[in-house]
């Protein structure tokens, strides 16, 4: 509430969560009770102390240099070009797919979800297109080559498809981990493609989560069949990059006389 009041915008909220946190993990190794009171340093006198501590370097030290890069950040991304808008929608596209949910995918997530504050959309977009391409273009795949997958990939491919509508992009890590050096490089490009379409379509999402269950709430997605069509180019291009890379599965089958080795399943 602090960061909002002083237009710190998310970049002070979280640099006062983190001082809130050392602060209180500070206070709880420094001070001292007696064994009779020892029960109000965590539910009183670390929270008063560290919320005075970070309040007042709010206000007087952090605050206004803060403010002064959210303003140059907001400044910077109203005024990108066409090339650079695209170029922000790739890079943040492939940070959604490259851990599938880890801390990169996190990071520009969060960075999309404080703009709304400033009223920035477009990069909210970019990143609920590329957090759906890596699961949807991997369902995708499992139905354009059967073949090159297992029954418990295709049966995960399912359950990818409806994570993927939902923008749960954790929905590709089965694939990830199976076969990482096919499919991350390929569920990236697929992402980037989503997002640098998504941005250059000028498509905003004023919501920050919801998958495809958001696009038909009126006013909560510009430019939609654009939108929409960046999210289907980014799934195309993801299914047809893995699946070139991928090469036919082959199973063994096991009879009382010899062994066989079959391709598919």
């Amino acid at each position: 509430m602090l960061a909002s009041q002083l237009g710190a915008g998310f970049l002070g909220g979280i640099v006062a969560g983190f001082l809130a946190g050392y602060i209180a993990k500070w206070l709880k190794d420094t001070i001292k009770l007696p064994k009779n009171f020892e029960g109000l340093k965590p539910v009183l006198i670390s929270p008063v102390l560290s919320t005075l501590a970070v309040g007042l370097l709010m206000i007087y030290v952090i605050g206004t240099p803060v403010v002064a890069i959210m303003d140059g950040l907001t400044n910077w991304l109203q005024g990108l070009t066409a090339a650079n808008a695209v170029l922000l929608g790739v890079i943040m596209g492939a940070m959604m797919a490259f851990d599938m949910g880890g801390p990169v995918n996190k990071a520009a997530y969060t960075v999309a979800v404080g703009l709304l504050g400033s009223e920035i959309y477009e990069p909210m977009a970019a990143v609920m297109a590329a957090g759906m391409t890596p699961p949807l273009g991997l369902w995708l795949a499992t139905l354009l080559a059967p073949k090159k997958y297992t029954l418990e990939e295709r049966e995960a491919g399912k359950a990818a498809g409806v994570l993927g509508i939902s923008f749960i992009t954790e929905g590709a890590i089965p694939f990830a981990a199976a076969d990482p050096f096919r499919v991350i490089p390929s569920i990236m490009v697929g992402s980037a493609v989503a997002g640098g379409l998504s941005m250059l379509f000028g498509a905003k999402l004023l919501a920050p989560h919801g998958g495809i269950f958001v696009l038909p709430i009126p006013n909560a997605v510009e430019n939609l069949l654009l939108y929409a069509l960046a999210i289907a180019i980014g799934t195309v291009v993801t299914a047809l990059m893995v699946n070139a890379l991928k090469k036919t599965k082959e199973v063994t089958v096991t009879t009382k006389k010899n062994t066989v080795n079959v391709s598919g399943q």
